[in-house]
């Protein structure tokens, strides 16, 4: 099959972000790219890695499953950023080099607890709710800062930052505020002693207002891979990108 697009999607993908970079006064090397390739198969994330990709996003756990063992050999760090189980922190903890999702403190536990069996420690990003919206999971901005002192407890739980997801709307201005705010939520957890610098937020349609705002990592799936084989339904509502 050919997947000759990615290399122009990529090359195109990373044109935007710099504009949106320089657009915000922002040094483009600042703000790294997640390809998202959920539903696509193998064989295409093995022509993303030919591009000089490592590091994909998944939604499912299964999904991480289904393709690691066949791109075994490419190296890749596959990061978690739908919304995870409890019951499926075995595989995440053998599988995963991050997660994005982490958003209670029974998941904590449960990550903490595989971890200690495989005897290896593991990047997360905290989701905050900032929508607001029942349809999206994640921590209650209210809730952040215990949860971020409770973290501290789970020593194989490396704390790197925010993840969120804004407010579905044609809005840039209320889609812009949901960016804001987990920036000033991240700010205030760094003047408490926390070291969590990365804002992980923007996706294919809204990275530019995610920039603007002091993303450090966007979430870009369709941007790159194309029309996903299987509808955004398949997931709702653990959406990542």
């Amino acid at each position: 099959m050919d997947h000759s697009h990615l290399a122009a999607n990529w090359a195109d993908i990373r044109r935007r972000v710099d504009e949106a970079c320089r657009a915000a006064g922002r040094d483009p090397a600042d703000v790294a790219i997640l390809p998202v390739s959920k539903t696509f198969g193998p064989e295409v994330v093995r022509a993303a890695v030919a591009l000089g990709l490592h590091r994909f996003g998944e939604n499912k756990v299964q999904e991480i499953r289904d393709k690691s063992g066949p791109l075994a050999d490419c190296g890749i760090d596959w990061v978690m950023i739908g919304h995870l189980q409890t019951n499926k922190a075995k595989d995440v903890a053998r599988l995963a080099s991050e997660v994005q999702s982490l958003d209670r403190p029974e998941l904590a536990e449960a990550l903490h607890r595989r971890l200690q069996i495989e005897g290896r420690s593991l990047d997360v990003l905290v989701q905050v709710k900032t929508s607001r919206e029942e349809s999206k999971y994640g921590l209650p901005p209210a809730e952040l800062p215990a949860f971020l002192d409770r973290l501290r407890q789970y020593a194989t739980l490396r704390v790197r930052g925010l993840m969120t997801l804004a407010i579905h709307t044609d809005d840039p201005a209320e889609v812009r505020a949901c960016f804001r705010e987990l920036r000033e939520l991240r700010d205030a957890a760094i003047a408490r002693g926390h070291d969590i610098p990365r804002l992980s937020m923007g996706m294919s349609g809204d990275f530019p207002l995610a920039i603007a705002e002091g993303a450090t990592e966007v979430r870009i799936g369709t941007a790159i891979f194309g029309r996903r084989p299987t509808s955004d339904s398949f997931y709702w509502p653990e959406t990542g990108q």
